[in-house]
C-alpha cells in the first residue's frame, strides 16, 4: 500500500469513528434528556458556530494582520504565538460571561456564583497577555541567537 493510499485509508476509518460517536450521542442525548434540553443543545452549538465564526476567527485574523504591519520583520512564530494568547483570552471569556451574567441575574441558591468573576476574568485577560509577550519576546531572542554567525576566535 503506497503513502498516499496508507493516508486515504486512515482518513476513512477516523472519519467513520467520528461519524459512529457523533450518532451515539445524538442517540444518547435524544433518550436521556428533555425536548427543551436538546434544543437548548441545539441553540448552543449554533451559537457557538456564530461566535467561532463571526467573533473569533476574524478578531484572531486582524491581529495577525496588525502584527505583520507593525514591523515588517516579526518572526511569524511570533504572530502565531500573539494569536494563540488571543485564542487563549477569547475562549476563557467565553467560558466566564456566562456566569458574570447568571450571577448578574441572580438565582436561589446562594452557596452557587460566589465568586465575583468579572475582575477574575479581567486578571485572567492580563495574565495572559503578560505570558504571551513573554513567550513571544524569548522566542524573537532566541531566534535572533541562532540566526547570528558564530564569532571565531583566531
Amino acid at each position: 500500500m503506497t503513502g498516499s493510499r496508507r493516508v486515504l485509508a486512515v482518513r476513512i476509518v477516523l472519519i467513520a469513528v467520528g461519524v459512529a460517536v457523533l450518532l451515539l450521542g445524538a442517540r444518547t442525548l435524544y433518550e436521556t434528556q428533555s425536548h427543551d434540553q436538546i434544543v437548548g443543545v441545539a441553540v448552543f452549538l449554533l451559537l457557538a458556530i456564530l461566535v467561532h465564526d463571526a467573533i473569533l476567527s476574524p478578531v484572531v485574523f486582524v491581529v495577525g494582520l496588525l502584527i505583520r504591519r507593525a514591523g515588517r520583520r516579526v518572526p511569524p512564530g511570533v504572530v502565531v504565538i500573539v494569536q494563540a494568547g488571543v485564542v487563549m483570552m477569547a475562549v476563557m471569556t467565553l467560558v466566564v460571561v456566562p456566569e458574570i451574567r447568571a450571577r448578574a441575574l441572580g438565582n436561589a441558591n446562594p452557596t452557587i456564583l460566589v465568586a465575583d468573576y468579572a475582575p477574575r476574568l479581567a486578571l485572567l485577560w492580563v495574565a495572559t497577555a503578560v505570558a504571551t509577550a513573554a513567550v513571544a519576546v524569548l522566542y524573537a531572542r532566541t531566534r535572533r541567537e541562532k540566526a547570528r554567525p558564530p564569532v571565531t576566535q583566531d
